[in-house]
This record gives structure tokens, sequence and C-alpha cells, in this order.
């Protein structure tokens, strides 16, 4: 009977002293990702939203356009850095960094597009106050494709960076969905396992792989960026990950794509694999889209051209 209670009382101690050491593993990983301060912006703004503070900035005069960046580990608005600043010379320019993403707050809740679609909608009517242009990129179009179709009269023109294919947001999250997120949200050790799929090995690798046109001019402050987005809020960084990764972001947008009578614009990077195959999809169901290919891009043309991108931007607003 002693050795049975030996036994269980090293064990917990073993873990005690494990789940302690992890722990202060998953602070300095957080920490050191910040060092850089890059998303420390001085002129940002806070939105108070029933779920948490939206960070956001506004720039420019004109009529408005808001900017959405795509939903990924270490999104942020930091994502339209490289246009806003030349946008603003003729629009009022809103940025925002999305729920759970760069500097804005991140609760520990479950994400889906209703989410987004919510803020959306209530940032363009409590913030801008009336219709506005809006430029998404990739994900984050599910988000104003619904939010539109739920709330068309907050909406002017629409711009789709690289949409999403719409045969990939029918998609639910399966029983195996559902025990990768429960996995990734237990505490410290769900924390410690985010922090090794987001390292920053893997953040350089999914720009040199997934993002660039060229892999050679990915540079490392646009990558340090997204490392430090990917790690600003601590434990609860891992939050939207786990939704995602999950797919519940994920609902099927078809009916909104259809029934939609806004103008619509897809820009397609070159080389975004199945590029032709999304853009068809969305044509087949609104012919009215428009839609422009930006030579030698990948998922970001805006960051990788953006004097092409903003050429496009001209065209369509």
């Amino acid at each position: 009977m002693n050795k049975h209670k030996h036994k269980i009382f090293t064990f917990a101690a073993l873990m005690t002293t494990a789940t302690v050491v992890v722990h202060f593993i998953n602070r300095t990983i957080a920490a050191t990702a910040q060092l850089k301060q890059l998303l420390g912006l001085a002129d940002s703004r806070t939105f108070e939203w029933r779920f948490g503070n939206i960070n956001y900035t506004k720039k420019g005069s004109g009529s408005p356009v808001l900017l959405i960046h795509d939903v990924m580990p270490g999104a942020s608005g930091y994502e339209w850095n490289r246009i806003e600043d030349s946008l603003a010379a003729d629009y009022t320019v809103y940025t925002i960094d999305l729920l759970g993403c760069g500097r804005s707050e991140k609760p520990g809740i479950t994400y889906t597009n209703f989410v987004y679609v919510q803020m959306i909608c209530d940032f363009i009517r409590k913030v801008i106050g009336q219709k506005t242009d809006v430029i998404a990129s990739g994900l984050s179009g599910s988000f104003v494709v619904m939010a539109c179709h739920n709330e068309k009269e907050l909406f002017n023109k629409i711009m789709l960076v690289n949409p999403p294919s719409l045969t990939r947001l029918k998609q639910m999250p399966s029983r195996k969905d559902r025990l990768l997120k429960f996995a990734l949200e237990i505490p410290v050790f769900g924390t410690l396992v985010y922090h090794m799929i987001i390292s920053r090995e893997n953040v350089n690798n999914m720009f040199i792989e997934k993002m660039y046109y060229n892999p050679f001019h990915v540079d490392t402050v646009i990558t340090d960026a997204y490392y430090e987005s990917a790690h600003k809020g601590g434990y609860y960084a891992k939050y939207l990950y786990s939704s995602m990764i999950s797919k519940y972001m994920s609902i099927n947008i078809s009916h909104a794509v259809k029934s939609l009578d806004n103008s619509i614009y897809i820009v397609e990077g070159e080389s975004e694999p199945n590029g032709g195959f999304i853009v068809n999809e969305y044509s087949a169901l609104n012919p009215a889209i428009e839609t422009s290919v930006i030579a030698e891009t990948k998922h970001i043309p805006h960051v990788e051209k953006p004097d092409a991108f903003l050429e496009q931007v001209k065209i369509f607003f």
C-alpha cells in the first residue's frame, strides 16, 4: 500500500514539475516573439465590441474602404501595410485586426463565420457609419459575402483577393476535427503543441511554400510580423487557430454568392493553387462577377506586387 502511494505521489510530483516547466517554456516563447514590437502602431484605435476589443487604423479622406486581412496563423492588418498609405491618398482607409488576430483581443471562444459576420457588420455600422467598399483577403472573403448577404445596405463594392474554394467551405467539423480542437485547447500542453506548430521556422516555410510566387523575395520583416502576431495574447492566441484548423469557420456561402447583386471583383494570384477553378466556381453562380489575375504573384498579390494590385483597385473602384 505504501509503495502504491509512493508511486502516486512520485507521478503527481513529476506531472506538476513537467507542467511548471512547460508553462515556463510557453511564457518564454510568447514573450520572445514580441521583442521586435512590429505590430505596435502609434495611430491605432479601438472599437469596443461585445466579444472583445477590435484594433483598427483610419487613414486618409474620401469614400470609405475597409481592408480585411486573411485568417491564418499570424494574420493581421499588417498584411495591407504596402498599399494602405497609397489608398489613403484617395479614400478613407479602415484597416482592422479581426477578433483573435494581431492587436485585437483574443478571447478563448470558438471562432465561426457568424462571429465575424456580426463583427464586420457592427464595425461598418458603428465606426464607419456609411455604405462601404470592402477589400477582403483569403478566407475573410467568405465572411464579407455572408455579411453582405445579411445586411446588404452596409456594403457597396466588394473585392475578394484569392477567396476560398466554395467546395472547401462546405466541409463541416468532423468528430476528428472536434477532438483536434479539444486537444489544442488543453491548458499548458495544448499551448505547447500550438507553439510547436506555429514556430518561426514553420511561419517562414508557410511564406516560402504557400504565400509568395518567388520564395527568394520573402523578407524577414513580414515573417517576423506574422510570428509576433501568432503569439500575441499568450495562452489565448491558439483559440483562433484551433477553430480554423477544425473547420469551425466553414459555411456554405453558395446561396449568398448567387443572390448578391453588388459589384464583386475577384483578384487571383497567377500561381495560387486551384485559382482558375475557384474563379469558375464563383462565376458559375454569379456571372456578373468580374475577375483579374496578377502575374508573378501567389496568395498575397497586394504584398508581392503592390503597384499592380493598386491598378486593379483603381479599375474596380
